[in-house]
C-alpha cells in the first residue's frame, strides 16, 4: 500500500508586469519591476543559463546539465540565485541535484512587453 498522495497542479494566473512599451509610458513601479528582470539577464553568463533552462527538453534542467558556461560551479550557483531572485527561475531539490525551470509567466510577460501593441 502506497502513502503517495496525488495533488492537483495549479496553473498560476498570468500576471503581466507591464503593457507593451509602445502603448504608454511605464509607471515608476512597472519600470522597477521590469528593470530587475532585464538587469538579471544583462549578464552574458546569466543569459546563457536562462536560455539553457528555457530551451531544455521537458521545460526544466538539472544544474548538472547546464553548468558548462565557462565559469566555476560556485559562480554558476551565484548566477542562478540572481535569476531566481529576479523571479525568472524557480527550483526544486531532488536528492543531490537542483532542477531549474523558467517561471511559467515570465516568457509571456517579457514577450508582451516587447511586442508592439495592437492598433485600435
Amino acid at each position: 500500500m502506497s502513502n503517495v498522495k496525488v495533488l492537483p497542479v495549479l496553473e498560476p494566473e498570468m500576471k503581466l508586469c507591464c503593457p507593451p512599451l509602445n502603448e504608454r509610458p511605464l509607471t515608476a513601479e512597472e519600470a522597477e519591476r521590469t528593470a530587475v528582470m532585464f538587469k538579471a539577464l544583462g549578464d552574458p553568463v546569466r543569459l546563457r543559463l536562462f536560455s539553457s533552462v528555457a530551451s531544455h527538453e521537458g521545460g526544466e534542467a538539472c544544474v548538472c546539465d547546464i553548468s558548462d558556461v565557462g565559469v566555476s560551479q560556485p559562480t554558476v550557483s551565484h548566477h542562478l540565485k540572481k535569476l531566481k531572485e529576479a523571479g525568472l527561475l524557480s527550483s526544486e531539490r531532488r536528492g543531490t541535484w537542483v532542477y531549474y525551470r523558467v517561471e511559467p509567466t515570465v516568457l509571456a510577460a517579457m514577450g508582451a512587453l516587447l511586442t508592439k501593441a495592437a492598433s485600435a
